[in-house]
């Protein structure tokens, strides 16, 4: 059984989330070994990929769903969350 951990944030920078903060995102996604995911509206996102990221625009002020699991699930989730919130 998988278990999922998710939490919603909504992204304050001015500019989105573009080309330098989504490297960033992926740096600290991939210090995990867990699946980090972000859905924003419609489309979902690998967090540990900068093409996939930067596939779909995320705007000032959208919500985004982070959503991680594996065996650090929690400690991702902290982190990608903490980022985020932080821009």
């Amino acid at each position: 059984m998988i278990f999922v951990v998710r939490e919603r944030v909504t992204i304050k920078n001015e500019n989105g989330l573009h080309l330098r903060p989504a490297g960033k995102l992926v740096t600290v996604a991939n210090k995990c070994s867990s699946h980090v995911m972000m859905t924003c509206g419609e489309h979902t996102m690998n967090c540990k990929s900068l093409m996939s990221l930067l596939a779909f625009p995320v705007c000032p002020g959208d919500e985004v769903t982070v959503e991680c699991y594996g065996e650090d699930e929690v400690q991702a989730l902290e982190r990608v969350v903490t980022f985020l919130k932080a821009l």
